[in-house]
């Protein structure tokens, strides 16, 4: 079986999606930066070994890869939001699908889309299939 691009993508898409929380969150950088922290801390997300500053995650929104705990927060954060933000492209589709399977234990597929808010069902219902066919291929361990 060939492997499919999907991890790729997705670990790719992690810049985009602390990009996506940069540009909609309402507060400074620096701000931002100790809210994505501290919400993969109690959240349970991940944990920091510190918190970034505002320089430091626009640096992961553009030049480098955040780390996965910054990459879940985001996601975390954005599908709380009022505004419904949804993924800008399909890279960042893919990072917010194998976001929402590490954040959450699902037991099936259908469980997870039917768990996702109702304005990304639509959205990431393709990356979703993707993702958890990556996990069940024991990638997301």
């Amino acid at each position: 079986m060939a492997e499919s691009p999907f991890y790729s993508k997705a670990i790719h898409g992690t810049t985009r999606l602390v990009g996506h929380w940069l540009l909609l969150g309402d507060a400074s950088p620096d701000r931002l930066a100790m809210i994505l922290a501290d919400t993969a801390r109690l959240a349970k997300l991940g944990e920091p070994d510190y918190t970034p500053n505002g320089a430091t995650l626009q640096t992961w929104s553009r030049d480098s890869t955040p780390p996965l705990w910054a990459a879940r927060s985001a996601t975390f954060l954005l599908m709380q939001m009022p505004g419904k933000p949804m993924p800008q492209d399909e890279f960042e589709a893919c990072a917010w699908a194998y976001c929402w399977l590490r954040n959450r234990h699902f037991e099936t597929l259908d469980e997870a889309k039917a768990a996702l808010p109702t304005h990304l069902q639509t959205p990431l219902a393709e990356p979703l299939d993707a993702a958890w066919h990556d996990k069940e291929g024991l990638r997301l361990i």
